[in-house]
């Protein structure tokens, strides 16, 4: 349950709805809207991307906001080899059974301290570096900067065109109002914060 500092906490495992605001439910929504808005990211299935929120360690506005874990090695292939051993990472399910393909992980309450278009925007970023092919792996570009091109600031003006334009698109505030605001402003007006809590899975021997 909460405490009196409103720290997030972590979803009942059992299937009783606490009083508050399901954090990482709501975050699904979002990015669900942004992948049916956004034709850069049709190939998005939210319903195999895992969501999950970890407690940033220090009260600090630097650092990560958010994180995309894929859950396949390059090319989608399940095992690689390193050192002469071969490796696979450890799998995450759904309620539902279905494998998730990808983790997305945000950091409180520090994503939530900053900007509506800042949040859009690490929003966005993460989702952007999921393969075109949904495959498990993440989007490669050509040479040595695979995750982000040669150029991080066309990158970042590209992802905030992105998050410009998705906005431009009126979705429905309801959807996304919550993050006009601050983690403190959202734990007073909504209540309680919880929602899934994901362990960022490990390279196991295969």
């Amino acid at each position: 349950m909460d405490d009196s500092r409103g720290r997030p906490q972590d979803a009942p495992h059992l299937a009783v709805r606490m009083n508050g605001f399901h954090f990482t439910d709501r975050m699904r929504d979002v990015c669900r809207d942004m992948a049916e808005r956004l034709p850069e990211l049709a190939h998005v299935d939210m319903s195999r991307v895992a969501v999950s929120f970890s407690q940033a360690r220090k009260p600090v506005l630097h650092g990560l906001y958010a994180k995309i874990t894929p859950m396949r090695f390059q090319g989608g292939a399940l095992h690689e080899e390193r050192s002469g051993r071969r490796f696979t990472v450890q799998r995450v399910f759904d309620a539902e059974g279905r494998e998730q393909l990808y983790l997305l992980s945000f950091y409180l309450p520090r994503f939530m301290e900053t900007d509506l278009e800042e949040k859009l925007v690490t929003v966005l970023h993460e989702l952007w570096h999921i393969s075109p092919e949904f495959n498990g792996d993440l989007r490669r570009f050509p040479g040595r900067c695979y995750a982000h091109t040669s150029s991080q600031q066309d990158f970042d003006r590209e992802i905030l065109k992105l998050a410009r334009r998705w906005l431009a698109g009126n979705p429905p505030l309801e959807k996304y109002g919550f993050l006009r605001l601050g983690f403190r402003q959202l734990h007073q007006q909504l209540g309680p914060v919880y929602g899934a809590r994901i362990r960022q899975p490990k390279l196991i021997r295969a």
